[in-house]
């Protein structure tokens, strides 16, 4: 654990949860925040944190002023370079895991965490939280392929076209949008958002306006 003064910010951030949303909130007042990681492998028990990337949406919009992005300095390694285009030079420029660990909790705050298989991102952040200041996050979640499958079982999806492809490309398909700068974090966590938005606007129709009723785990 890092036992430097910046361990002063994990009381704010467990303080954010004091009053936080609940079940009944409505999603509009929610702050979700969008999250997308780049990562060294797909094993969270092993993997190490490349980048984060992640946009608030609040209030049926997407906040491009409230983003975070950084990258960590972990040094060459062939599987960022060719999975994720990032070379020895710009990984030079990354921050510690401490420190973007910290940077990124201090952003997130309460935020409810929104992602696409969202739950290995948050495991490997969990690790790393973990390693270096021996927390894990404390944010509700919510993964868009479980909303999107939810959603197709209340027949949202019974005017489109039988599918059975709930990744991120072919939601980006399904709903016309248009995937830039895909497989970065930033961008993949912008691409999440504008599907998202989409999810919740058809969630509204099925009376899914509460907190609970989206973030309820698809059964497996």
């Amino acid at each position: 654990m890092d036992n430097s003064d910046t361990v002063q910010f994990i009381p704010d951030y467990l303080g954010a949860f004091e009053g936080s949303w609940t079940e009944q909130t409505p999603a509009e007042q929610v702050r979700f925040v969008v999250l997308d990681t780049e990562t060294t492998s797909t094993d969270s028990r092993t993997s190490r944190l490349i980048t984060i990337g992640a946009l608030a949406v609040n209030g049926g919009q997407i906040i491009l002023g409230d983003a975070f992005e950084e990258m960590i300095a972990l040094g060459y390694t062939s599987s960022s370079v060719a999975v994720h285009g990032i070379t020895r030079d710009e990984s030079r420029e990354g921050v510690s895991e401490a420190a973007a660990i910290e940077s990124f909790l201090k952003y997130l705050r309460d935020g409810v965490i929104v992602g696409h298989h969202i739950g290995h991102d948050i495991e490997t952040i969990n690790r790393a939280a973990e390693r270096n200041f021996g927390i894990k996050l404390e944010n509700q979640s919510l993964d868009t392929m479980d909303l999107a499958l939810h959603l197709k079982d209340d027949g949202a999806f019974s005017d489109r076209p039988e599918f059975e492809d709930f990744s991120l490309d072919a939601l980006c398909d399904l709903f016309g949008v248009v995937p830039h700068d895909r497989h970065t974090a930033g961008g993949d966590a912008f691409i999440t958002a504008q599907i998202f938005l989409r999810l919740l606007r058809i969630a509204r129709k099925y009376d899914h306006n509460r907190l609970g009723a989206l973030t309820v785990p698809y059964p497996t």
